[in-house]
């Protein structure tokens, strides 16, 4: 062995998957395979946010992403009709600006991200930042305000959605 631990092996493994699967949505033809490609790379993800000790978020993560999200783009897909035919074709236009926006979504990605290994955890170890009982200590005394000002605003967003969809009687 060259002296790596379990846990590097496992964060390349999931590394190595993550990134096969990403590209496996993108090259992939048919658009449901294309889904199923992504909630791998969804539980992929997952892992590694539990190699990170970030329980919570991989739960979190896995029941939002993989299990709502991605049902619903799957059930939108497959009623969808796809055919060939009916599908606009892209001008070089308009590739060419999508490339352009991707190329500049990536520096902006590289950009954020250059002094990010200078940050440091101050409040609470690296080992403990993700349990539960820290990130329900820290959401309800630190953070309470926020959170309930974010319930009203999503009751409210709730109870708006409602009244746009509903039809009027007459």
């Amino acid at each position: 062995m060259l002296g790596f631990t379990i846990t590097q092996w496992m964060f390349g493994i999931l590394s190595f998957l993550a990134i096969m699967f990403a590209l496996m949505v993108v090259f992939s033809r048919n658009p449901v395979n294309s889904v199923l490609y992504l909630v791998l790379t969804f539980f992929c993800v997952a892992g590694h946010y539990l190699l990170l000790n970030a329980q919570f978020l991989a739960v979190v993560h896995i029941v939002v992403y993989s299990g709502a999200i991605m049902v619903l783009f799957l059930f939108v897909i497959m009623l969808m009709d796809l055919n060939q035919e009916k599908e606009p074709q892209k001008t070089w236009l308009n590739k060419l600006i999508a490339g352009v926006a991707g190329g500049l979504l990536l520096f902006v990605f590289v950009g954020s991200l250059k002094g990010a290994e200078q940050l440091q955890l101050e409040t609470y170890g690296a080992s403990q930042i993700g349990l539960v009982k820290n990130l329900g200590k820290v959401l309800f005394s630190e953070f309470l305000f926020p959170f309930e000002i974010v319930s009203v605003l999503l009751l409210a967003a709730l109870v708006g959605a409602i009244m746009i969809g509903k039809k009027e009687i007459r």
